[in-house]
């Protein structure tokens, strides 16, 4: 497989990457910031099953801060998700990599203080959280294998956005 199959092979797990976050995001992180009556009770139920079985003090009881992320991934990711989804399956998009940029960098630096805070924040009762979070570090790093791939994603795509031949070069437009 040269390079050109390394590339269709990437941006095919990009596009599925995109199109497999329109769900996600719309079920269950919006139930965060969205009016509840949106959503009908299984979706509901299944969004208290996940906190409760994963231990996600982000979703359960969300500070400000983690609301203000979902916030922007309302707003700004998710008309991007259908778009990206599109360039990457079609393949060869050029115009997709300032915006690919973009989003990676952003969706990296609010993973920053999401990952922090599920590695090293207090979750004990006393804390802002009162307790709802994982108390075992085994029980911390299951969380944090949910939110890596939404790290770890972004970066490959960040660094194929970068060092790709293909979507490095610019194309001269020609004078008229």
């Amino acid at each position: 497989m040269g390079a050109l199959g390394v590339r269709r092979g990437l941006e095919w797990l990009l596009g599925f990457y995109f199109l497999s976050h329109v769900p996600i995001t719309l079920l269950l992180d919006l139930q965060v910031v969205l009016p509840r009556e949106l959503y009908p009770v299984e979706l509901r139920n299944l969004l208290k099953w996940y906190t409760k079985e994963f231990r996600d003090p982000l979703l359960q009881d969300p500070p400000a801060w983690f609301k203000s992320f979902l916030f922007c991934e309302l707003v700004f990711q998710l008309p991007f998700f259908p778009v990206a989804a599109y360039a990457f399956f079609k393949g060869g998009c050029r115009w997709i990599r300032t915006p690919a940029i973009i989003y990676s960098v952003h969706t990296m630096t609010t993973l920053v203080p999401i990952l922090s805070t599920l590695l090293f924040e207090d979750f004990s009762k006393a804390s802002g959280f009162k307790g709802t979070g994982p108390k075992t570090l085994h029980e911390r790093l299951t969380l944090v294998s949910v939110y890596a791939p939404y790290f770890l994603i972004p970066l490959m795509l960040l660094l194929f956005m970068l060092r790709s031949p293909y979507y490095k070069h610019e194309e001269k437009r020609k004078k008229k």
